[in-house]
């Protein structure tokens, strides 16, 4: 009998909770029935109250166990996990999982299936078709398809990916760059570091071909500083990439870099993370010029997070009307949605643009871990609204969240219950500007802290009605005069809790 493929995720959620632990208790029970198996440390699949979550390739399929502790895994053993046996840690086959089956896998088709580091693999389940069938295309005739596919900025802004392509294919510059936004600092989110360990190969394949379409010979990838599992594997992934030479015969080169973030949220605005690249300290630039025209170096540069490289091979390969036929309106193709805060079952869900936020966070998630109310659901960050339940209902797409005063962000969705104080929140937004802001701008640098002494004064009941209105002339002036989106949008989680939670301001 040939060994048994047993996969137990290396991502940083499941070895934060004894994955390498429950590899080894494997390993070691296997070897003491004198049993032959090969362990794979795969990505996660994101259904993350499950972890370490463990699969056994059995002969009808992989099947799921978890959440795994070492101390199960003799009870394992007994109960035939490696033919797919039943036990009350079973799911069945993983592929069936309700939280898994319901789901549009396009990004993260690979993820917690595939060996991440294994380029045969990657090639095996669909990997390098975009980039062969990218370099039969002209420049031009790659934007094209990427334009046509709808494809918007997966980082929160939501800007037309082709439109960005093309004004940095228009110019005429002796070098040209791609810059993969990795510095993931939203609250709630973990979905790119989710897809640099579990499938770091497609994010080079997505930086590859925006290189081909633009002209670029060199990229950037700007990872988060608090990801070092994350940088650690796309490391390792940049140099199979490299050492594999797979634009040989093509007459193109593309090297990449991998830089570690400074560790400030402020670094995650693409104008500042390009200052922190090039050495100096992170702060917003003004615009224009606009980094597609005059970026990193001063030269053309294209920049794009992590989910929106990553969505560019299977563009390539499926065809612009393939995506395109996954969503609604003008928000075209999945989301990644992540599910945190006091949830039943967190993690990360993939699902066409125009899922209802009610059926990702009751249906997905299952509602509260704790069994409370679920007063309101932040989305797109510490700077994004808060949404009452009487909209859970809102279809999740960039119009209609604008429609009622919230944005999709990068898809971070934190749960809140019954128990939370909304002026607080409401404080804690303000708080955390002050604290990030890089200090370019008077609105966000003083507006910060001006909007926290009001809401310390609301919160005492000291002239609260005054202070409520001097706080809302301090929003617009945020939201106004601020150089970014640091300022801008911190009012968002503001107003929405003034709006939807007043009963929290009144002292």
């Amino acid at each position: 009998m040939s060994a048994r493929a047993i996969y137990v995720p290396c991502d940083a959620a499941a070895l934060s909770v004894g994955a390498d632990d429950v590899a080894a208790a494997i390993e070691q029970e296997a070897a003491k029935r004198d049993v032959q198996i090969k362990i794979i440390r795969n990505g996660s699949r994101g259904m993350l109250w499950l972890e370490p979550l463990v699969e056994v390739e059995t002969d009808t399929g992989r099947t799921a166990y978890g959440p795994v502790a070492p101390e199960d895994v003799a009870e394992l053993f007994d109960a035939g996990f490696l033919n797919g046996g039943t036990h009350d840690l079973s799911h069945g086959l993983t592929e069936d999982i309700p939280y898994f089956a319901k789901q549009e896998r396009l990004t993260f088709v690979r993820c917690g299936i595939t060996d991440p580091l294994s380029l045969e693999d990657y090639q095996t389940h669909g990997g390098l078709a975009g980039l062969r069938k990218t370099l039969t295309l002209s420049p031009e005739a790659i934007v094209e398809t990427v334009t046509q596919s709808g494809l918007r900025g997966r980082g929160g802004a939501g800007f037309p990916t082709g439109i960005k392509w093309k004004t940095a294919l228009e110019i005429d510059a002796s070098q040209k760059y791609i810059c993969a936004n990795a510095d993931e600092g939203d609250s709630g989110t973990f979905a790119d570091r989710m897809l640099m360990e579990g499938d770091p190969f497609v994010l080079l394949e997505g930086m590859v071909i925006a290189g081909l379409a633009v002209g670029a010979s060199i990229g950037y990838i700007y990872i988060r500083s608090e990801y070092p599992h994350a940088i650690k594997t796309m490391g390792r992934a940049v140099q199979i990439w490299q050492a594999a030479n797979l634009l040989a015969g093509s007459g193109q080169t593309f090297e990449i870099i991998i830089r570690r973030g400074a560790g400030a949220y402020i670094c995650g605005e693409e104008t500042s993370m390009l200052e922190s690249i090039e050495g100096k300290r992170g702060q917003i630039k003004v615009k224009p010029p606009l980094p597609a025209i005059e970026g990193l170096f001063g030269k053309p540069t294209i920049i794009n997070n992590v989910l929106t490289l990553a969505s560019v091979p299977i563009i390539l390969d499926k065809g612009a009307g393939y995506y395109r036929d996954f969503g609604q309106g003008r928000s075209r193709g999945t989301q990644a949605f992540q599910l945190g805060g006091d949830i039943k079952r967190g993690g990360l869900v993939e699902k066409a643009f125009g899922v209802s936020l009610r059926e990702l966070v009751e249906g997905f998630g299952g509602g509260s871990r704790s069994g409370k109310h679920i007063r309101t659901v932040q989305a797109g960050g510490p700077l994004g609204a808060y949404i009452p339940p009487h909209e859970f209902d809102v279809e999740m797409d960039y119009e209609k969240l604008a429609d009622i005063d919230a944005m999709l962000g990068h898809g971070g969705l934190v749960v809140f219950n019954e128990d939370v104080n909304m002026a607080k929140q409401a404080r804690f937004a303000m708080k955390f500007c002050e604290v990030e802001s890089c200090g370019k701008c008077t609105p966000c640098r003083i507006g910060a802290v001006r909007g926290k002494e009001t809401l310390d004064k609301i919160i005492a009941g000291e002239n609260v009605a005054a202070n409520l209105a001097l706080l809302d002339e301090i929003c617009e002036l945020m939201t106004d005069g601020s150089l970014c989106a640091m300022g801008g949008l911190t009012p968002m989680p503001v107003q929405s809790a003034i709006k939807h939670f007043g009963e929290d301001f009144k002292g």
